[in-house]
């Protein structure tokens, strides 16, 4: 029996996915997560979850950090499903440990054979998509340093990009200034920068709009 976990925060797309691959696969069991939490917990409860179909705009999954996290504390292929397929997000996708990339308008004929090379040990790409990837310069080991951000430093440079003060930070995340300060050395210290506007300029480089 085949048995998958769709992550992905958009419960129609979830409900629609799940309609669409039932009569595809002969014995299908299919788990449902809305974030990298509920994600976390499902991969714990079910051990024997064969494949994740994950999201990469979830809550808790910014800058990558959710594929990174899943990829690195469990050992079962991972399918990223996007609505952006630009060749630099494939690139940092499969760098980062991903078996697949599959944009969210693919056929679903085309996802379940996808699923099925992906569970019988292959990689999955749209066709033409990995001689893209190839000519680019790989920003994976960027990607990596912003990976190693915690969520809640995630959410602090995300305010600092958006050209707020400590003070303002503060105030708006219910922390004290000191404790803002603590965070943003510590992205500096992990990003291996020196100022704010360079951890900036590091975030803008990758393309996170997904």
């Amino acid at each position: 029996m085949a048995k998958f976990l769709i992550a992905d925060d958009h419960p129609l797309f979830r409900e629609a996915l799940v309609g669409a691959l039932e009569p595809l696969f002969d014995d299908v069991n299919i788990v449902e997560a809305d974030d990298l939490d509920s994600t976390i917990e499902a991969l714990k409860t079910h051990p024997d979850i064969g494949l994740v179909l994950l999201d990469l705009n979830m809550p808790g999954c910014e800058n990558y950090y959710g594929l990174t996290r899943v990829v690195e504390d469990f050992t079962i292929p991972v399918a990223v499903i996007s609505a952006n397929d630009s060749a630099n997000v494939v690139s940092n996708v499969m760098g980062l440990g991903a078996k697949g990339f599959i944009p969210k308008a693919t056929s679903s004929h085309t996802i379940a054979d996808a699923l099925k090379q992906i569970m019988a040990g292959s990689t999955w790409l749209p066709e033409g998509m990995q001689e893209k990837i190839d000519s680019l310069d790989s920003e994976v080991d960027l990607v990596k340093l912003v990976s190693e951000l915690t969520a809640k430093q995630v959410e602090v440079l995300k305010l600092v990009q958006d050209g707020m003060l400590n003070k303002q930070i503060a105030f708006g995340l219910n922390i004290t200034e000191a404790t803002v300060k603590a965070h943003i050395s510590a992205i500096l210290r992990k990003l291996e920068v020196n100022t704010r506007t360079q951890a900036v300029l590091l975030l803008k480089k990758l393309d996170l709009d997904q």
